[in-house]
């Protein structure tokens, strides 16, 4: 084991390719992070709001806050396919920096609102804005990175997202006491203008320095050499044009499409407890205990941290295990299952202070669950090096694009703000989708694995069939 261990942590690369793999290491993630630090900052911020007094000052009605969730997850699922494909004819570096200028421009305008339906107009054209910024950068770390480097990587642009949702919290809180009533402005107002603020310099950053894809990268940091071997270190496959007919053809008769697709779509809803901001709703309509504002924003925070800590030690756990990713669907058809039943038993006895104890104990742990976004969009990446890239950007989309389909109208009949606190109904829907996603898991590794022995074997055919060919010309 010391030696795997020490073999994992000592890669050995070509002459170049290290410092090569530091600068897209640096430029690559440092834009990555901190534009989907942002995204989840001017995404979460609305729970957080909401739970600061949003709710009272606009008069929001039963689940109001939920339509909301699913306007914006509408034109999310909208811009999922169309926006990945455009990367075929726009640049990333210009792309994505334009999106995060329109989603920084319509978080600062919803500081102006004066009724709920004008935040559900705004978040649907966010969502299209947001929509490329998590599927599209998987398909970018998985155009540059080697398998062996794709999960950490992925792993920490996922986990720069989660640290968006928890610090949100922090600054929510610290404007609220700061700034609330400032110039006349409620504190829930000033967040999604500061938000908005922090945005815009990340996409001018994005501008400038972003390398776009191996092959089109004009990076003024990566020499010529550097360039070739970029390309190089990826498998070569045909790259043609996405719009035609044949092309979504091909792609919506794949069983990688729906293998994937069918997985993002069960694993999507094993977060629900999380996206939904399930224990601050729980808080806010305690049965027994009242909540200041500060505890409201900052005890939901602890759910991302473990998010955090799960996403990183898996995605670095699988990347040691040589790509066996489908592990994380196993733990966590066990924690959606525990978690769950957890909540169930609490509710029995809601006024028990213990209750509460198991319901704050059960929302941390299920944060766990988190970890399944960078290691099941790497796992489809991986699945997927030797298809051509538009493919590959066609099933992350898709991706997403089922899940968030789902997510539209899953939300409001689990897990509706009315429900609080105890989303019984949503309990035992997380039980099932839990189950479910176990005997996916296993049903798509076993696809993968016997796909992988095939191309292994026909590699090895070719390979040796190549060697007679040259001892017979010699």
């Amino acid at each position: 084991m010391g030696s795997k261990i020490r073999e994992y942590f000592r890669v050995e690369y070509q002459p170049g390719e290290r410092k090569l793999v530091q600068k897209i290491d640096f430029f690559i993630l440092t834009f990555c992070c901190l534009s989907y630090f942002t995204n989840y900052l001017d995404r979460s911020n609305l729970n957080n709001a909401y739970v600061s007094g949003m709710r009272e000052d606009l008069n929001f009605v039963g689940n109001q806050l939920n339509v909301i969730n699913t306007c914006f997850t509408v034109g999310y699922i909208i811009g999922q396919i169309p926006a990945n494909l455009s990367l075929h004819y726009i640049k990333p570096r210009y792309f994505f920096p334009a999106c995060m200028v329109i989603w920084a421009g319509l978080t600062m305008i919803t500081a102006s609102v004066s009724k709920a339906q004008s935040i559900m107009v705004i978040r649907f054209f966010q969502g299209i804005a947001e929509a490329t910024t998590f599927v599209g950068t998987h398909y970018i770390l998985g155009s540059w990175y080697t398998e062996r480097e794709l999960g950490k990587r992925s792993g920490i642009f996922t986990a720069s997202g989660l640290a968006g949702t928890m610090i949100g919290g922090y600054i929510q809180t610290g404007i609220y006491h700061s700034m609330n009533g400032k110039h006349g402005l409620a504190g829930w107002r000033w967040l999604f203008i500061i938000d908005g603020v922090i945005t815009l310099p990340v996409a001018i950053y994005g501008f400038i320095f972003f390398p776009d894809t191996p092959q089109t990268t004009q990076a003024f940091y990566l020499t010529d050499e550097e360039r070739r071997l970029a390309v190089l270190r990826v498998p070569p496959v045909e790259d043609r044009s996405p719009l035609s007919l044949s092309f979504f053809k091909r792609s919506l008769s794949s069983w990688f499409f729906w293998g994937f697709v069918v997985l993002w779509i069960i694993a999507g809803e094993t977060e629900s407890f999380s996206t939904n901001a399930l224990l601050a709703l729980y808080m806010k309509s305690h049965p027994t205990n009242g909540y200041e504002v500060s505890q409201l924003n900052n005890y939901p925070t602890g759910v991302p941290a473990v998010g955090i800590i799960s996403t990183i030690f898996w995605a670095t756990l699988t990347d040691f295990l040589n790509g066996k990713r489908y592990l994380v669907g196993y733990f966590i058809g066990i924690v959606g299952v525990a978690t769950s039943a957890m909540i169930l038993a609490a509710s029995n006895d809601p006024t028990n202070p213990q209750s509460t104890v198991i319901v704050f104990a059960a929302y941390y742990w299920a944060g766990a669950v988190y970890a399944c976004q960078a290691t099941f969009f790497a796992w489809a990446n991986d699945a997927l090096r030797y298809e051509e890239h538009m493919f590959r950007a066609v099933v992350l989309a898709g991706m997403n694009l089922g899940s968030n389909s789902i997510n539209a109208w899953w939300s409001i009949v689990f897990y509706g703000a009315s429900m609080a606190p105890w989303f019984k109904r949503g309990m035992w829907a997380m039980i099932a989708a839990s189950i479910a996603l176990a005997i996916w898991t296993a049903a798509l590794s076993y696809s993968t694995a016997k796909l992988e022995t095939r191309r292994k074997a026909e590699l090895a055919t070719s390979q040796q069939e190549k060697g007679e060919a040259d001892n017979e010309y010699a």
